[in-house]
């Protein structure tokens, strides 16, 4: 259990004493001013105007009755209505020396759900864009902190490879007699994605090429072999290139995590079918439509969707309510969590309204949308090409690594080719993906390569240089880690901030499981960095006048870099030795 739960659990234990009826939930705070505690209850005027007691009064009770003195070194009260708390330094550097010999720094395994993650989800013949980037390194953090917890973590990479578009390709190939990329085709994805281009057109501006397409897709969904060796190496093409971004992401997505909309298709007939026996759907003009009352149209009557076509072809909301029967009939989840951006909210909560009529999922079974904003330029507009078009992901990716190659080489002119690559590569990459992960998902954010790749601020190399000055002074100490037998002793207030920074952790690992908020862990690995950076300027770590005090500030130090690499690998972020 974290700090944080212990105190409020403290507190929860004395407030429901008083008046079980009347309980409020605590809030405790971390202080931002350590003089007046290191912790402080923040809501003590709303509990006592609920228990109507004077503020004061309440805090008596609540000093007084509190169980576990021993963590405590003082709790004070505060106008006009605030407890304070200071931490026991003698608890603190047991708790320390608990989580200094933990490889998991303390946090415990949790009692395991199957969760399944929805996320990244780029589209087959076309490459990967900046678009895609939220979705896929937002939802690789919740799957690494999740899986770290214990859970078994399902990665869904719902990938868009079954429709019209297959349907015009095969006929588009099948005209320019390029139907040899079935067999041992060289086509790269970048050619693919101007055959669509061209595809597309035609199908826009010529019927009876649309009609051909059209006919082609209604081959492809009745298992037509021809069709389906082309739809396969589609596919096959298409995500053998995603998968070398995911691997430069350093995102955790392989080949076996693909269940594209392809996976649902025998499903589809069925929940045609039994949504019309169960009068949840019904026919109109020849399309089978569902009315929702949860949902209303301008006009204020119930928002029609419709789950098949006149000409019988199925649309997104349909796959996504079979996608919500196979995941809970399937995979037997308990929680489902999606990362797309906020435009597709109000399909994937009519389509989950519709699975819950039709009971093919219970009522308790947990859906959660992430949504997240846009990355936008510096005039504030949607990051794209100057022709308007998205940015490919890849390009963007290559331009990183050229930005920290040249950064590298003012610092470090002498080094050497190979090293050069693979430093900036890991800097580069990092900056980029931390840029996005520090900005609350839920708002837009302005792209700037300046800021991202700065060695000052809230940036990933500023946090990745912080773990290797600390590897510089451990590297330095005459004392093995090993034989680093002495207790933490933490006398000065930088110690002391430093060692609750620390164990503050599991808090924030905690929350970002439940919020899906990385940025909470930028945060937070940010300030630790800075609460290091001043320990280290006011602490001697390796000339400290006493052999005890020396090994419980390399201990300090040790816990500091534990922490930040552990934070840094849930973030997907690489760290090195040497910067």
């Amino acid at each position: 259990m974290n700090l944080k739960d212990i105190l409020e659990k403290d507190i929860k234990n004395v407030l429901i004493r008083i008046n079980p009826i009347k309980y409020c939930h605590p809030i405790v705070i971390l202080n931002k001013k350590i003089q007046l505690g290191h912790y402080q209850l923040n809501n003590l005027i709303k509990i006592a105007n609920t228990l109507q007691l004077e503020p004061y009064k309440l805090s008596k009770i609540i000093i007084y009755n509190i169980k576990k003195k021993y963590i405590y070194k003082k709790i004070t009260f505060s106008e006009p209505g605030f407890i304070n708390i200071f931490i026991c330094h003698n608890w603190l550097s047991i708790e320390l020396e608990k989580i200094f010999i933990s490889y998991r720094l303390g946090i415990k395994v949790t009692k395991p759900k199957n969760i399944v993650i929805d996320y990244s989800s780029p589209n087959i013949a076309k490459e990967m864009h900046i678009g895609h980037l939220r979705s896929t390194i937002i939802g690789d953090v919740i799957v690494r902190i999740l899986h770290f917890l214990g859970h078994n973590v399902i990665r869904a990479n719902h990938i868009g490879d079954w429709g019209t578009q297959f349907g015009m390709l095969i006929a588009y190939l099948e005209d320019i007699k390029l139907t040899s990329i079935s067999k041992n085709s060289t086509t790269s994805l970048e050619e693919l994605e101007k055959l669509y281009c061209e595809a597309k057109k035609k199908y826009d501006s010529d019927k009876l090429f649309a009609k051909k397409s059209r006919e082609y897709v209604v081959k492809l969904q009745n298992g037509d072999q021809y069709c389906y060796n082309i739809w396969k190496k589609l596919v096959h093409i298409t995500m053998l290139e995603n998968q070398k971004i995911y691997n430069k992401l350093n995102v955790t997505l392989k080949k076996n995590d693909i269940m594209g909309e392809s996976l649902y298709n025998k499903m589809l007939p069925d929940i045609i079918e039994d949504l019309k026996n169960k009068k949840i759907a019904t026919e109109k003009n020849g399309a089978t439509i569902v009315f929702l009352r949860e949902f209303q149209n301008r006009s204020g009557e119930p928002m029609g969707v419709v789950i098949q076509k006149k000409d019988k072809g199925f649309l997104y909301s349909t796959t996504d309510i079979a996608c919500f029967k196979y995941r809970y009939e399937r995979l037997h989840a308990d929680r489902i969590i999606y990362y797309t951006d906020a435009r597709q909210h109000q399909h994937l909560m009519q389509a989950w309204t519709i699975a819950k009529k039709a009971n093919y999922i219970p009522h308790d079974l947990l859906l959660e949308h992430h949504m997240f904003g846009m990355m936008l330029s510096k005039n504030k507009r949607p990051f794209k090409t100057r022709d308007g078009n998205n940015i490919k992901l890849s390009k963007l990716l290559d331009e990183a690594i050229e930005r920290a190659i040249k950064l590298i080489k003012k610092k470090k002119p002498n080094l050497s080719k190979k090293k050069l690559i693979l430093l900036a590569e890991v800097i580069g990459i990092s900056a980029v993906k931390y840029a996005d992960l520090s900005k609350n998902r839920n708002t837009n954010y302005v792209f700037n390569w300046d800021t991202m790749l700065s060695f000052e601020g809230n940036t990933a190399p500023y946090i990745q240089y912080a773990y290797t000055r600390i590897l510089s002074i451990i590297k330095k100490s005459t004392f093995p880690i090993r034989k680093l037998k002495a207790r933490i002793i933490l006398e000065k207030e930088s110690e002391i901030k430093l060692a609750i920074k620390i164990l503050e952790f599991e808090e924030i690992v905690l929350l970002i499981s439940q919020k899906g908020t990385p940025h909470i862990m930028c945060q937070y690995l940010y300030q630790l960095a800075t609460y290091f950076s001043i320990f280290y300027e006011s602490c001697s770590i390796l000339f400290a006048q006493r052999i005890k005090i020396c090994k419980s500030r390399l201990k300090l130090s040790i816990l500091t870099a534990k922490t930040l690499k552990k934070g840094l690998n849930m973030l997907g972020i690489k760290t090195v030795k040497k910067m």
